[in-house]
């Protein structure tokens, strides 16, 4: 999206998110409305009721064990693979509704089937906690959620506690009247290095070994300068056997695609299909969502707002954008001519969207609401902020349904960019 394209008229209230991990609190809602809360990584654990080890309950001929997994400062694939090493077992066992913030503190519903009893009552890792296990028949799958709720403190805020109060009650009004623009949040595009739609466009353009390239060289001031160093030795060299033995190993999707590409230097796809198969699907989505987000840009900036307008496909009654794909149907009218013009600006075709290289990466496209309506939004209190002198924080929290992503909350009502 560009700067300063915001679909709200009020005053931001400024400051920063994450400066902890605690400050970012995720709760998946699971389709039958329970929310997985958050309490042993938030100062909330009644560490006396506490007994070590997973008290699991005795199963019926059920094959899927249900858990609640709280995780902090962890990536999703992280923790699945850590769970699946220790069981022994595959990562193909355990399934989940969908991926979390890494740097936050996380709750969310995952399943495994059939798992070594004993083997998970042991299990214990820093950052991760298992519990409330339950059996059932049915594996958690991709999308079976309904929402999450998110409990946010905002920091490094210059205003007055009565001035808070206002923009944030001001902002809460104005968002329950009209809603906010649906835009993707900046995790849709990557890490520091906001580069996964990059990587997407080089696939939907058929460029795998531009793709692979990209994603292994391209840099980001903030990262470490050994990461950074390996980079860019690796841009220049194309050494990557060198580039085995210099690739940090906690950079393990880079390094498999990296000792993929030492035995077969050219094999590119293949190297790909290195990392886990949901990962690789990121990529496309990303590109997808790039592209949604530019159309609402347009929309905008041309002063239509969230509106309706002659020639929008409608979802629900609600105007949509499209998720451009192989079988994308474009809007009528001048939002049809916006999708065209988004499309010849970055050079490509709907048609592109089906990859011949790799066909899982294709997709027939989708349309999403382009207003997004935050639900029971709180105001839970302001104060003074211990991490920046003489400065206030902000606490709040909402619910948004699936797919939906708080750091567009956010953005709407910090307005901090440049």
């Amino acid at each position: 999206m560009r700067k300063n394209t915001y679909s709200t008229n009020c005053k931001g209230i400024g400051g920063q998110i994450k400066r902890r991990y605690t400050d970012f609190v995720v709760e998946e809602v699971t389709p039958g409305g329970r929310a997985c809360k958050a309490n042993r990584f938030i100062g909330e654990y009644d560490w006396e009721k506490h007994e070590p080890g997973l008290k699991i309950p005795k199963r019926s001929g059920e094959e899927q064990l249900c858990l609640d997994l709280e995780k902090i400062n962890k990536d999703l694939n992280f923790c699945i693979s850590k769970i699946s090493r220790f069981l022994q077992c595959s990562k193909k066992r355990i399934g989940y509704a969908g991926l979390k913030d890494k740097r936050a503190v996380t709750c969310q519903r995952i399943s495994i089937f059939d798992p070594n009893l004993e083997r998970l009552a042991a299990f214990s890792s820093r950052g991760i906690d298992l519990r409330n296990p339950k059996w059932g028949n049915e594996r958690v799958e991709i999308g079976d959620l309904s929402g999450n709720g998110f409990t946010i403190i905002i920091r490094d805020i210059s205003l007055e506690e009565k001035v808070i109060k206002e923009r944030v009650k001001g902002f809460f009004s104005e968002v329950k009247g009209q809603g906010i623009a649906n835009f993707f949040g900046e995790q849709r595009f990557g890490g520091v290095r906001q580069i996964t739609h990059l990587v997407g466009k080089e696939f939907v353009n058929g460029h795998p070994e531009k793709a692979i390239m990209l994603y292994l060289t391209a840099t980001f001031p903030k990262e470490d300068e050994e990461i950074k160093a390996a980079r860019l030795e690796l841009a220049k060299s194309g050494d990557f056997s060198r580039a085995s033995k210099e690739f940090p190993v906690k950079f393990r999707y880079e390094r498999a695609i990296i000792h993929y590409l030492c035995k077969y230097p050219r094999d590119f796809v293949g190297a790909f299909r290195e990392l886990p198969k949901a990962l690789r699907y990121l990529f496309t989505h990303a590109y997808q969502s790039y592209l949604f987000n530019r159309i609402i840009s347009e929309r905008l900036e041309l002063g239509w707002g969230l509106k309706k307008v002659k020639g929008d496909i409608l979802l629900d009654g609600k105007p949509t954008a499209p998720l451009f794909g192989f079988e994308s149907k474009l809007a009528e009218g001048e939002p049809g001519e916006i999708e065209k013009s988004v499309l010849e600006e970055e050079g490509i075709s709907l048609k592109n969207f089906k990859v011949k290289e790799m066909p899982e990466l294709s997709s027939k496209g989708a349309k999403r609401k382009i207003v997004l309506r935050p639900q029971k939004l709180k105001f839970l209190g302001t104060g003074e902020d211990e991490f920046f002198e003489g400065k206030r924080f902000a606490k709040i929290s909402f619910e948004l349904e699936k797919g939906s992503y708080a750091t567009t909350v956010l953005r709407e009502l910090m307005k901090v960019e440049g």
